[in-house]
């Protein structure tokens, strides 16, 4: 590969990575609110499917993205980007934090309580799931290299779903049970919060294969690189 090449497989990364970073320091953001999307008339555990947390939106994306860089970049590289979302969650929770504590003016839009009900959990139950996030993170990654050497480059269907659906379960159900310790949510709640959002995220998962496959043609095609040939970085 030319230097060129390399400089471009760089730039492209970087640019992975702030997707990734975005879309994980933003679903830290915005996960109290719920919504619902009902394309079945269905409930289960008293919870209609789907009502789930718009936190779980740009999620996927992140298990996508992992996913992506670890067949083209390598274990390392995704990794890296992992431990780099941790870095920037915990940075823009200090900021709220720091944004919590000091008062608001009389004619501020948005007052101090306000603020709190916002973002007042958020600290909190975000710095908590942190850790159960690293986790599920890295049983992605670890899981999808597992497939990929068993499978020899071959079958990028099933790393891909394999690996996110049992991290995505993780995930899942460390959120849920966050949600609920916390008092955000009931706990009369937590069984069919969970089956709901796991349930949409194996769909999501599916519905992104398509995307990762396009991903890795482009790929392949621009740095002319093999089955199971990884993009070693500068």
């Amino acid at each position: 590969m030319t230097l060129r090449d390399k400089l471009l497989a760089q730039r492209i990364y970087l640019l992975l990575a702030g997707l990734f970073i975005t879309s994980l320091v933003v679903s830290n953001l915005i996960f109290q609110k719920f919504f619902y999307w009902y394309p079945l008339d269905i409930e289960i555990f008293g919870t209609k499917l789907f009502e789930i947390s718009v936190g779980i939106l740009p999620y996927p994306i992140t298990f996508l993205i992992t996913d992506l860089i670890s067949e083209i970049y390598g274990k390392k590289r995704a990794n890296d980007i992992v431990v780099v979302g941790i870095f920037a969650s915990l940075f823009s929770l200090l900021i709220i934090y720091v944004a919590a504590q000091v008062p608001a003016t009389e004619w501020s839009y948005v007052d101090n309580e306000l603020f709190y009900t916002v973002f007042g959990n958020t600290t909190i139950a975000v710095f908590a799931s942190m850790l159960t996030y690293l986790f599920a993170q890295f049983v992605d990654i670890q899981i999808y290299h597992f497939w990929k050497r068993l499978t020899k480059g071959k079958h990028l269907w099933l790393r891909n779903n394999f690996s996110t659906w049992f991290s995505q379960f993780i995930d899942t159900l460390t959120i849920v049970t966050l949600l609920c310790s916390f008092g955000i949510i009931d706990w009369d709640n937590f069984k069919g919060l969970l089956v709901s959002g796991f349930l949409f995220k194996m769909i999501v998962a599916i519905l992104d294969t398509p995307f990762l496959y396009l991903g890795v043609f482009l790929f392949r095609k621009r740095f002319h690189l093999r089955i199971n040939q990884e993009i070693d970085l500068l």
